[in-house]
């Protein structure tokens, strides 16, 4: 099986995951299905495409996505069996640090869209 994601791949995603995350979760088949869900939460919440227009991105903007969308696959891989982690603790401050990261991304993306409606308008 190969990588399925756009913004993202499953080695970014189980990086971000940690050693001690499900191995059930933590694999390609989960992390292509978490990544689809990941790519369309964002893309919804930003009010843009951004799946269908990647090619054209510049380096920054794709930067953006894979850290919005891996972190967001990755909190979906730690959910899925926090207590593969040495303390609940561990696994919920795992958590609060990617969806910190990813709020911040979406804020960032949803930036871009605004700045791309007014010059283009």
């Amino acid at each position: 099986m190969a990588d399925t994601g756009i913004f993202a791949t499953t080695a970014e995603v189980q990086r971000k995951a940690g050693a001690n995350a499900s191995a059930t979760a933590n694999v390609e088949a989960y992390i292509n299905d978490f990544m689809t869900q990941a790519e369309s939460v964002i893309n919804v919440q930003s009010g843009y495409n951004f799946s269908d227009a990647y090619s054209g991105l510049n380096a920054d903007v794709k930067g953006i996505l894979k850290l919005a969308a891996s972190n967001l696959a990755a909190m979906y891989v730690i959910q899925f069996d926090m207590g593969s982690f040495n303390s609940r603790i561990e696994a919920e401050t795992m958590l609060d640090v990617l969806r910190d990261g990813f709020v911040k991304a979406m804020e960032q993306l949803r930036e871009v869209v605004k700045r791309d409606f007014i010059i283009n308008a």
